[in-house]
């Protein structure tokens, strides 16, 4: 079997080659130069090779998404700084509020305290009209007899008064 073996190796030329390593290294060697010659020549004429150029642009995303990532954090910065502000804002809106309504409510109670006074005094006064009102129905009948008095008596009753009040002086 081994014979049968040697001869197929001999007629189809493996046998050769596996008999000559040196010129079988030599081959390789030169396939291995020529291919790397050939690389080095395709990518100088090609330009760049694609794995620089995704390099390139995974670097490229990688800074524009630092880029974005800090623009959104300024941008929450000041979102949350006109938030605050506009919390702030609404709480002095809201104190003012409770300020005026407390106002209002003390306004309010004046009015009404007012109001009932200005009651009490409209009645105290239509009580009095109409006691002032009974009091002339009466006095009529005595009041006439007083304005009968002549002219001449109110000047003596007049002297008679500066008499006295000379005497008391002096």
């Amino acid at each position: 079997m081994i014979s049968q073996a040697n001869n197929v190796r001999s007629r189809s030329g493996l046998g050769r080659i596996g008999g000559q390593p040196i010129a079988l290294t030599a081959v390789a060697l030169l396939l291995i130069v020529t291919g790397g010659a050939s690389i080095a020549v395709w990518r100088s004429y090609a330009g760049p090779s694609p794995e620089t150029d995704r390099a390139l642009v995974a670097r490229a995303l990688q800074t524009r998404a630092t880029q974005v990532s800090e623009q959104l954090v300024q941008t929450t910065k000041g979102l949350e700084q006109t938030q605050q502000e506009s919390i702030d804002q609404l709480q002095v809106v809201q104190d003012q509020l409770q300020t005026v309504r407390r106002l209002l409510a003390t306004q309010q109670a004046d009015s009404k305290k007012l109001s009932e006074q200005v009651s009490s005094l409209t009645e105290a006064i239509e009580g009095l009209r109409q006691s002032f009102a009974s009091a002339q129905a009466s006095e009529p009948a005595a009041a006439s007899a007083p304005r009968a008095r002549s002219a001449k008596a109110k000047p003596r009753s007049n002297r008679a008064a500066n008499r006295s009040r000379a005497k008391a002086r002096g």
